[in-house]
């Protein structure tokens, strides 16, 4: 797979997750990056995937990953967005 990836859930009990998904893609959206949503929740193949990017096998969505590199989680995507290097680190500068 090329291209920026979001890993998401749309099965989730936690709002703390939901709340960071919706952030994540809002700021992505109002920032006109293109990203495809992966829905983890679909397939457990998708979560194992997620997780082996991330390189923790108890990772939580959301977690971004652009081709084969991992960019990182929802903390980092945010201390990205403060510190204004974004680009920087979806890997697309």
């Amino acid at each position: 797979m090329s291209g920026l990836r979001v890993y998401s859930t749309s099965v989730t009990g936690s709002r703390e997750i939901k709340s960071q998904q919706s952030e994540v893609t809002r700021i992505l959206d109002g920032k006109r990056i293109q990203y495809q949503l992966v829905d983890i929740s679909q397939d457990n193949a998708l979560r194992d995937e997620m997780r082996a990017l991330a390189g923790n096998p108890k990772a939580t969505p959301p977690q971004i990953v652009n081709g084969d590199q991992y960019c990182g989680d929802y903390e980092l995507f945010v201390e990205a967005v403060e510190q204004n290097t974004l680009l920087e680190f979806l890997k697309l500068a």
